[in-house]
């Protein structure tokens, strides 16, 4: 059952369009994202969800009832934001129960909601408190709450964990889909975060110049990008500029650099002569022991490393023209003993490459 349906929405602020003819719809029980840079439209889409702007034009359904025009107070959508918002001299208890006392809900349904809430997100015992006594993630719980506890048909988020450290923000992505699940509530979840969205979401909507890029699911964003944005917005990848030299049955052939060749499975959409990108995530590209012998490879030069712990992110030189990003594990960065300035075997899957018309 579809709780979400946007039709042809477009909001312009003078002469900037910030949301073009976008049409989407989020499932019963549905975590989405959207994902993209600042100025790409997702956050407007989510206040017109909510009723806080008006579309120029389009329409907006909610469980089937054209809420266009209807005010906020009057939509099935409650929205967390990022600064939280709770009343810093009411109690946690007087905190969530805020909404259900303005809708004249009795006391004692009040009470069964906030304890079976509280309860949920791991708050039981601190209903006396007030914000300034509860941590960051405790805060935040609060607002999930507050928001929760009117049953609303969509919750709409808006960077809900930005004021989070990070250790703090990771965890609560647990704690936030786990609520999700057992509330059964759609989520309309915004966020510039590309691992947050590919954790969290069901479905994600990439949006960018205040259009959808790709409505796919987290794997389908990361593995299979739609075009060049979308392929170097979602992870570390490396963009090649290339050209196509032969089509074969079975292949397409692409030079880059300083001649190189790379081989790879036929392209639709590519002709010989034609201006290409190729792209392949930085973790795809493998490095001196894990390149066969008997392979394609290209000899690079370390020009640059970060070390992560497990992981570490190494930028290499291939001849003047191109730079390539590898991610490898800490174990075979310190068994080989890689260093600035080391001479490279570099290689990657032919079947891991995307290739764009340029």
């Amino acid at each position: 059952m579809e709780k979400l349906v946007l039709k042809n929405i477009n909001k312009n602020y003078g002469s900037v369009v910030a949301v073009d003819n976008l049409s989407l719809s989020i499932d019963e029980g549905e975590f989405i994202t959207l994902l993209g840079p600042s100025g790409c439209g997702k956050t407007t889409t989510l206040r017109m969800i909510g009723g806080l702007e008006d579309p120029d034009s389009g329409q907006i359904f909610i469980e089937g009832k054209n809420m266009t025009k209807v005010p906020p107070h009057q939509r099935p959508t409650n929205m967390v934001f990022q600064s939280y918002a709770l009343f810093p001299h009411l109690t946690v208890y007087n905190n969530v129960t805020f909404g259900l006392k303005n809708l004249k809900v009795p006391a004692d349904e009040q009470r069964s909601r906030a304890e079976r809430m509280l309860n949920l997100v791991g708050l039981k015992g601190l209903e006396e408190r007030r914000p300034n006594e509860l941590s960051g993630g405790q805060q935040q719980r609060v607002a999930l709450v507050r928001a929760l506890i009117n049953e609303p048909a969509v919750l709409l988020l808006d960077e809900p964990l930005g004021a989070l450290d990070a250790k703090l923000r990771k965890a609560m992505r647990f704690e936030l889909k786990r609520i999700q699940h057992e509330s059964g509530v759609s989520f309309v979840f915004v966020t510039h975060d590309q691992e947050e969205a590919i954790s969290l979401s069901d479905r994600i909507i990439l949006m960018d110049l205040g259009k959808v890029q790709q409505d796919d699911s987290p794997r389908g964003i990361f593995e299979s990008p739609a075009n060049q944005f979308a392929a170097d917005f979602v992870g570390v990848g490396n963009s090649i500029e290339g050209d196509c030299t032969e089509i074969s049955k079975s292949s397409t052939h692409i030079k880059w650099g300083e001649g190189n060749l790379a081989k790879l499975p036929k392209i639709t959409g590519v002709t010989v002569g034609s201006k290409t990108n190729m792209w392949i995530r930085a973790s795809d590209v493998r490095i001196g022991k894990a390149v066969n012998e008997n392979e394609d490879y290209w000899t690079g030069t370390v020009r640059e490393l970060l070390y992560y712990g497990d992981q570490v992110d190494l930028v290499i030189a291939v001849g003047d023209k191109d730079e390539l990003r590898s991610i490898i594990t800490a174990d075979q960065f310190y068994e080989e003993k890689i260093k600035i300035g080391d001479s490279i075997k570099i290689a990657w899957d032919s079947d891991r490459v995307k290739v764009f018309t340029a």
